[in-house]
């Protein structure tokens, strides 16, 4: 599995990445490439197997302007449910943030926290806490379909 940089021709197969991980969503092409048109606020990266077929991704963004310390926020993170429970999301992770930290240091920026959100029943907030040591802070009740819970990681040492 080979984590790499968001490449437009990349579109197709990570908007079918989204469809398959967010049912309730629509218009996953169109999502991913607004997104992938906002760098450097937007950071996405993509979970790539040895036969180059993209099986999840990940998208980082910058919160509230570019600033000295930035807070980052893991946007989105999605693999293909055949993958599910391979450690893709935890590789996805760990090897995009040191990217987006180095790219933060071009711009004479460093990270301050990171920021979650995600569905309070979602199982992958155990991923954040083991691999950002990310903690919750607020549940926000029926935010999206369901109550949303706000996990923050302040002491990132990746």
């Amino acid at each position: 599995m080979k984590i790499r940089p968001f490449e437009n021709k990349d579109l197709k197969a990570a908007a079918v990445v989204h469809r398959a991980a967010f049912k309730r969503q629509r218009m996953s092409y169109e999502w991913i490439e607004c997104n992938a048109k906002a760098y450097p606020r937007f950071q996405i990266f993509v979970a790539e197997t040895h036969q180059n077929e993209i099986v999840g991704y990940i998208h980082w963004s910058q919160k509230s302007g570019f600033r000295p310390e930035v807070v980052l926020e893991l946007e989105q993170l999605a693999v293909l449910p055949d993958f599910q429970g391979m450690g893709v999301g935890t590789k996805l992770i760990l090897e995009s943030l040191p990217r987006v930290q180095a790219q933060l240091k071009t711009r004479h920026s460093e990270l301050k926290h990171i920021l979650v959100t995600t569905r309070a029943d979602n199982s992958a907030q155990r991923l954040y806490k083991k691999t950002l040591n990310a903690e919750v802070e607020a549940t926000i009740r029926n935010l999206y379909s369901a109550d949303e819970v706000v996990m923050i990681s302040r002491h990132v040492n990746i």
